[in-house]
């Protein structure tokens, strides 16, 4: 075990994770005697030794279920520059901290009458949304407690199939090969949701003593120089640092990405019709122990030209290591 490159609290809490692990290329066998026995493991488009034990067991972070929300305006304990998850569908617009998401990973909600499932996996930075409906029915998501790529693997609690949360597609059991629709939102400071939605409200825990809500557990993780090779054993992109930050764009069925720094840098940068500009003033959740001291790494706006003007599109915030395994065919642009 190789931890002295690893800040002392994120030490201390991978050395806890550690304790749950068990063999690190696991088996069906192994897995339906782990609670489970309803997963169809005959069906899968992965080779199940890329499937690795995250710590916790199956709901061991547990998903929210019935969330609740407080008026944006009257929420005082989130400084301004804290991440949030923006989802706005009709009127109905929401902000899900990170310092919440990132103790849950997933929040199983209805958003403007629309069956929504948000998520947030920290080991890649990832925060996606889902419209949960599939082919006539509601499902609803849980945490296996496995990774895949260092990316947390969900579970809907209908089939009992796994799926990938970077890409919303079933891997294992009657679900491989569905994949869910991605719902564009935001990754943005709670004063830039707060400005645009003043009549917005804002996820609060259910237990406010559940967790450590606002303090992160991870610190100093987007500060390495590499990901964990405990939870990360595939091959890493040579030409960018595996750590940097990129935002990885989903559009017209095409995938691409470019480097934070280079939007940063240059202030806006266009593909083809889609422009992605970065605005200064938003924390890093996985940098200080306190998210609300985290560095700045700024908000991204991902839109492209629609009939009546620029419209948000789906983009992601993640590392260059997640986006390399997931698609090693694209080359990230940075310049």
């Amino acid at each position: 075990m190789i931890l002295k490159n690893l800040p002392s609290s994120f030490a201390i809490f991978f050395v806890a994770m550690l304790a749950f692990i068990g063999p690190a290329n696991a088996n069906p066998e192994t897995w339906q005697r782990g609670g489970w026995s309803e997963t169809d493991f005959s069906r899968s488009s992965i080779d199940f030794s890329e499937i690795l034990s995250g710590g916790p067991p199956k709901d061991g972070i547990p998903a929210i279920d019935n969330p609740q929300f407080f008026a944006a305006q009257s929420i005082t304990n989130l400084e301004p520059e804290e991440p949030v998850i923006t989802l706005k569908i009709g009127d109905d617009a929401r902000a899900y901290p990170l310092g919440i998401l990132i103790w849950h990973e997933i929040v199983n909600d209805i958003v403007g009458d629309q069956p929504v499932t948000i998520t947030y996996c920290p080991l890649c930075n990832s925060a996606m949304v889902f419209d949960r409906r599939v082919a006539g029915r509601v499902l609803d998501f849980g945490t296996t407690g496995k990774l895949r790529n260092s990316d947390l693997v969900m579970y809907d609690r209908q089939t009992q199939s796994w799926w990938q949360q970077f890409t919303g597609e079933g891997i294992v059991g009657t679900m491989t090969g569905v994949k869910l629709e991605t719902i564009p939102v935001r990754l943005e400071s709670f004063e830039r949701f707060l400005q645009a939605n003043p009549d917005g409200r804002v996820l609060v825990p259910n237990n406010p003593r559940m967790r450590r809500y606002g303090q992160n557990p991870y610190q100093g993780y987007d500060n390495q120089s590499r990901p964990n090779g405990y939870f990360f054993q595939g091959e890493l992109p040579d030409y960018i640092n595996p750590m940097a930050r990129v935002v990885a764009i989903k559009h017209n069925g095409q995938e691409m990405a470019v480097a934070l720094e280079m939007v940063r840098r240059e202030g806006s940068v266009n593909f083809g019709d889609v422009t992605v500009r970065w605005i200064e003033g938003q924390n890093s959740a996985l940098d200080a122990s306190d998210i609300s001291e985290g560095r700045d790494v700024g908000n991204i706006i991902a839109q492209a030209n629609g009939p009546d003007g620029p419209v948000d599109i789906v983009y992601d915030v993640t590392f260059a290591f997640v986006f390399h395994a997931f698609h090693p065919e694209y080359r990230i642009r940075q310049n």
